[in-house]
């Protein structure tokens, strides 16, 4: 097997904006909730940090300031994935110039290339870096899907350490976890499923719902790991709807909304993306009070 970048859990961490500009404040005190909260990976310039909207100045900024202020209490993970090979190759040498201990990198989007042109983008970006990287599939977000067939194929790149899987066909997810086992790790990119993922032997999470319940999303991972499947199903159901509310729009829109109820950050967005419609800040507010303290 590939050696893993982690096992346990993972925060997709939001990029806070004030006025336009980052929030390098706000952005420290999400770094240290997490890391108080148990968390030990820390993913940057992922989906929910809003990379698209994010200059080039800004991601070296960005990678910089959680470096320094992470410190080593946890691994930075970096998002490098492009539409475009180049540019891809491009931002993972940086992140590894500035101290990444690892990439999570996103299918190709917008260009949909085919799963032989996926192996070859994900061998040339492991081959031009060469560090650990976990492929990142979300086909709601990018318009291709990667098949278990070709997660097997990039798995034999020594560097292709992990698939983040977000998808909510049960039959693709057991696809990827009967085949990728004892090849590369497996981890949920769907926070809703977290335990389904955990019972095909998935390694982890990368979560978006941590960003604001940290402790809990790390509860249930040491739950089911050590054996007390009763117990991890009670906090499975417990977080269940308030996982749910965090989709009721587009991600990062509702997980900002919570941050900022939790008085961490700015709901603020980077357009074409908007603030959270009032129905759905409510919904999201009713079922994060219903969590048990």
């Amino acid at each position: 097997m590939n050696n893993i970048l982690f096992e346990g859990c993972a925060t997709a961490l939001v990029t806070p904006f004030k006025n336009g500009q980052i929030d390098f404040d706000a952005y420290g005190r999400l770094i240290e909730n997490q890391i108080k909260g148990g968390i030990k990976n820390i993913v940057v310039l992922g989906t929910t940090g809003e990379p698209c909207t994010i200059s080039s100045s800004e991601r070296t900024e960005l990678i910089k300031f959680a470096k320094d202020k992470i410190n080593g209490r946890a691994k930075l993970i970096v998002g490098t994935g492009s539409y475009d090979t180049r540019m891809a190759i491009k931002y993972s040498i940086e992140a590894k110039e500035l101290g990444a201990d690892g990439l999570l990198v996103v299918t190709p989007y917008y260009n949909r290339c085919t799963q032989k042109g996926l192996v070859k983008y994900y061998n040339d970006i492991a081959n031009a870096v060469q560090m650990p990287i976990i492929a990142y599939n979300v086909p709601a977000r990018t318009g291709l899907n990667m098949t278990a067939a070709t997660a097997v194929e990039i798995a034999k790149n020594t560097w292709i350490c992990g698939l983040k899987e977000a998808s909510e066909n049960l039959v693709h997810i057991g696809q990827f976890a009967h085949y990728l086992a004892g090849k590369i790790a497996l981890y949920s990119g769907d926070d809703e499923a977290n335990l389904v993922y955990s019972a095909l032997g998935a390694h982890g999470y990368i979560s978006v719902a941590a960003n604001a319940i940290p402790e809990k999303i790390v509860a249930l991972f040491e739950t089911f790991k050590s054996g007390n499947l009763k117990k991890a199903l009670e906090l499975h159901n417990e977080m269940y709807d308030f996982c749910g509310a965090l989709f009721c729009e587009v991600n990062p829109i509702p997980i900002k909304a919570m941050m900022h109820h939790l008085d961490l950050c700015s709901d603020e967005m980077r357009a074409p993306l908007t603030t959270i419609e009032d129905a759905n800040r409510e919904r999201l507010v009713a079922a994060y009070k219903k969590l048990k303290k």
